[in-house]
């Protein structure tokens, strides 16, 4: 019988396949040519029907649609840094799926022979059930590297107890990635309870944030709880902590250090029970320097800082952003399709009031889109002036590939006036790939091809 040099490796292989299909979680094994060795069923659930023919196929292919590895793609492969460190990497991708495209927390394990030489590689991917890389009714919205930084940064820290300390802009989203925190953490079943600490007076936010006896001052006719006890066994969100009094900074800080507190007006020294998430739009190292804000309470609230990017950082993400918010239209309202001149518009503008002020532009554009359809004269005539550094998108040509983003995508769509293949040959871009970008943006109808006269739409 003739030998089989890749016996010996699938022989030892059984018992780890065996160990994979018990996973819930989707898991692979890979050999370092990228090639899918064995899935378990929870894999082949999440990326297609049960049996459809994995093995044997490229990592990247599957979870992609790219023709090329990850790291060549403009994109981190944990597969390169797992091979240098013989040891686990971690990253955050967005990977395609039945359901269209989902953020994929990828955790990549190397397999080392006797001599310590990597011959597979056994990775297991969570899905992010707190943000949305497609157009979504509720809750963080996005696609961009800045935005992906931020949700990867939120799965790293979920799990544990530190504190989280989000710094962005006002209108970023700070309360959304406080949750995002909390659901992805082992408190999810317990409250999120949020203090808006901006314009509190000192007594209002010791009375808020610890609660009362009855009698402690006038017009406390019964004991309240504050909101600390509320969180009890959940996530205590403090917006805008650089508002917080001075001096209501020692009792917090002596809250977060012992984990006790009292009421205004009681004896009784209560224990707390709360993981503390943070956020502000202010420089608190520099209120530090002025003595505006206490040290030592910023090195205890700043364990794990998030940076959050303003809008103007990802622009790529307008379009689902858009889409997002004309899905979360009051009952009753029509459903808005938004002109590809429109949507450069919205890409040109600075956003200085980020998402927020996103929000409020659409809904002030949708009272004139008596048609069903949102057109760039329907915006605001200031919006866009107030880009300095980057002008209103023109049509450049454009040989890519796959990995376009959606920014390039859509400055190609405005600008373009022929059919979807002519588009796609002039991206660089199969029209099948270039169909399924198009959809996951809400554009799918908007650009004619040859073949939807008589053919339809090609399938996803």
């Amino acid at each position: 019988m003739p030998h089989d040099p890749e016996a010996p490796i699938a022989a030892a292989m059984q018992p780890l396949l065996s160990y994979l299909e018990h996973e819930a979680q989707p898991m692979i094994v890979l050999d370092p040519g990228y090639n899918i060795l064995a899935a378990n069923t929870a894999y082949q659930r999440q990326f297609g029907a049960v049996g459809k023919p994995y093995i044997g196929d490229k990592c990247y292919r599957v979870s992609h649609h790219y023709e090329v590895p990850c790291d060549q793609s403009g994109e981190h492969c944990p597969m390169k840094k797992a091979l240098e460190q013989k040891g686990p990497d971690r990253v955050l991708h967005i990977h395609h799926t039945p359901r269209g495209p989902e953020h994929v927390d990828v955790e990549l394990r190397p397999i080392l022979d006797a001599r310590r030489e990597v011959v597979a590689y056994v990775e297991r991917l969570a899905t992010v059930r707190s943000a949305s890389a497609r157009p979504s009714g509720e809750g963080l919205v996005g696609q961009s590297a800045a935005f992906n930084a931020a949700i990867e940064a939120v799965q790293r820290v979920a799990p544990s107890m530190l504190p989280v300390l989000l710094l962005g802009e006002s209108g970023t989203g700070k309360e959304l990635f406080a949750r995002a925190v909390h659901e992805a953490s082992p408190r999810a079943r317990g409250p999120f309870v949020v203090v808006d600490c901006s314009g509190l007076t000192e007594a209002l936010f010791e009375s808020e944030l610890f609660g009362y006896e009855k009698g402690a001052f006038t017009g406390a006719h019964a004991r309240k709880p504050g909101l600390v006890e509320t969180a009890q066994g959940g996530t205590l969100f403090l917006d805008e902590m650089g508002d917080v009094p001075l001096a209501m900074q020692v009792k917090l800080l002596r809250l977060i250090e012992s984990g006790t507190f009292r009421r205004v007006g009681g004896l009784e020294t209560l224990q707390s029970d709360f993981r503390l998430v943070a956020a502000t739009h202010k420089t608190l190292q520099q209120m530090v320097d002025d003595g505006r804000f206490r040290q030592d309470l910023y090195y205890r609230i700043s364990a794990f800082p998030i940076a959050l990017p303003p809008l103007r950082e990802r622009l790529g993400d307008i379009p689902l952003l858009v889409q997002s918010f004309l899905q979360r239209a009051a009952p009753g309202q029509p459903r808005l399709v938004v002109e590809p001149a429109a949507l450069a518009r919205l890409q040109a503008h600075a956003w200085p009031g980020n998402i927020r002020e996103l929000r409020n532009v659409l809904e002030r554009a949708r009272l004139f889109a008596d048609d069903g359809v949102l057109r760039a004269e329907h915006l605001p005539s200031s919006l866009g002036q107030t880009r300095t550094s980057v002008p209103i998108p023109t049509v450049q040509p454009l040989v890519r590939g796959p990995e376009t983003d959606d920014a390039a995508i859509l400055q190609a769509v405005a600008g373009q006036r022929g059919t979807r293949k002519e588009l796609a040959r002039r991206l660089g871009m199969s029209e099948r790939t270039l169909y399924r970008r198009l959809k996951a943006l809400g554009l799918d109808q908007g650009l004619p091809d040859e073949g939807e006269l008589s053919a339809g739409a090609p399938s996803g």
